[in-house]
């Protein structure tokens, strides 16, 4: 039974795991991980966990042009299949680009019901938060990440070129 968790150092090498299983350059939604992130050592792995549990909080340090964002792993028998990540506001950026929430599943996990029952729960975070709604961005020719935000009551807004390409946008009223 999968579980969402705070990022935690305990699963370095199931981290990396999944990230070397997303191949070298590419994209993985929902585990806040910048270029600059040394994520292969410990120490490194240690600095980043920190600074993504310091985001979710309402005191931690921020880096610039940042927002406050709750991080969680979708994890199952130690493993960890994916990331959630729910920011708690949009400022420009994620409001032409990236939304409220962001995820991505591992390609050895895809087509189980993971995503849709993450951003289920997360929703719920959500909610406690005090949002009424959120917004929900996707590539537009995601067809499986359009069908989750769809199940969850996703309403599409628009589809536009954004500075990462064409992009769905959907609103999820909570």
């Amino acid at each position: 039974m999968p579980k969402l968790v705070a990022p935690a150092v305990r699963l370095h090498a199931a981290w990396l795991e999944a990230h070397d299983e997303w191949g070298p350059g590419l994209h993985e939604d929902g585990f806040g991980l910048q270029s600059t992130d040394e994520v292969r050592s410990p120490d490194g792995f240690a600095t980043w966990v920190t600074r993504l549990a310091d985001r979710s909080g309402p005191d931690g340090p921020l880096e610039d042009s940042r927002v406050r964002c709750t991080y969680r792993w979708i994890v199952e028998d130690d493993r960890v299949l994916g990331g959630i990540a729910l920011r708690h506001e949009l400022d420009d950026y994620l409001l032409r680009v990236g939304g409220h929430i962001g995820y991505g599943i591992r390609p050895s996990a895809r087509r189980r019901g993971l995503a849709t029952w993450a951003l289920d729960r997360m929703l719920g975070e959500a909610r406690a938060l005090g949002l009424d709604r959120v917004l929900l961005a996707c590539e537009a020719d995601n067809t499986a990440s359009a069908k989750t935000i769809e199940r969850l009551g996703g309403v599409l807004e628009d589809i536009r070129d954004t500075e990462l390409g064409p992009a769905r946008r959907y609103w999820i009223t909570l």
